[in-house]
């Protein structure tokens, strides 16, 4: 199965960037693409480096948001994994993936869980903590295991969604370096990202895509200088091996191919999940294994 991601910076405005990532997706239709992976929040700039109620109007359209995108998913005739701005009612928002089928319907949406709160990170003014759990996305192309960009630190997370039967883990991300970093800071930053996330596919045994935004995007307030959102957007395979990558500056579209037989393959020579240790797991459940 021939996958996209789509790397893109925002382009100023929700429609022209809106009309850029539709012209991305039915390109990467024309390739073949049968599952397309948009990045974090793609409709706008990541509008979290600073705490400003006035953003949170950004939300309001979410249901002629998923009008648009299911008619995009069906007309391009792919699965289609978005990132919108979910209101569920006032002072109650959230981050949310929502997933089409390639008819334009629904396959399932969800709610990011673990939820940032660091300078020019301001998530939490902005998110609730989603209450879906970690629950595999069923789809024409397969069951998709679909995270949001903080939740790549946590293994625990990559781990149920493989549990409960992912066939792919999906990350649509919005994260980057600050200009005043040192190179050797940045360095460490991005192959941070990359490594834990390699690992996620290494530890469970399918592939995973990470779709990250690119380009400078100041801080609409004033406070920080911005951020210089880092791209490198992967695909991996079972084995951590890189599949294909894009560079830290540029808009592209990103093709790999997936195979079924190949996780397969790959968990019956390296059967990980038979080997857990499950009755010893006990205090994964604490925050912190400091009491019998």
């Amino acid at each position: 199965m021939k996958v996209a991601l789509i790397q893109q910076p925002y382009y100023n405005t929700k429609e022209a960037t809106i009309a850029k990532t539709t012209q991305a997706i039915k390109r990467a239709s024309q390739e073949g693409a049968k599952l397309v992976v948009l990045e974090e929040l793609h409709q706008n700039e990541y509008f979290c480096q600073s705490e400003n109620t006035d953003f949170l109007r950004y939300a309001d359209s979410y249901e002629e948001d998923i009008i648009y995108w299911s008619g995009v998913a069906k007309e391009a005739g792919v699965v289609l994994v978005t990132s919108l701005f979910e209101k569920r009612t006032a002072g109650l928002y959230h981050n949310t993936a929502v997933v089409f089928e390639s008819d334009g319907s629904i396959a399932g949406k969800y709610r990011k869980m673990h939820i940032p709160d660091d300078p020019a990170f301001y998530e939490k003014f902005y998110f609730t903590p989603g209450d879906l759990g970690f629950e595999p996305i069923q789809t024409s192309v397969g069951k998709l295991g679909v995270l949001i960009c903080w939740d790549q630190w946590y293994p625990e997370a990559a781990r149920i969604m493989s549990l409960k039967g992912a066939q792919i883990l999906i990350y649509p991300t919005a994260i980057g370096w600050f200009d005043e970093d040192t190179q050797e800071e940045k360095e460490r930053q991005l192959q941070s990202w990359i490594t834990i996330q390699r690992a996620h596919a290494i530890a469970n045994g399918i592939p995973l895509i990470s779709c990250n935004r690119v380009g400078f995007e100041a801080d609409s307030s004033g406070v920080l200088e911005g951020i210089r959102f880092w791209g490198n957007s992967f695909i991996c395979g079972e084995q951590g091996e890189i599949l294909a990558q894009a560079n830290s500056t540029d808009a592209t579209i990103l093709y790999a191919s997936l195979s079924s037989q190949r996780t397969q393959e790959v968990r019956d020579i390296w059967p990980f999940l038979r080997d857990r240790r499950i009755e010893s797991y006990g205090c994964i459940q604490k925050r912190f294994c400091d009491t019998p």
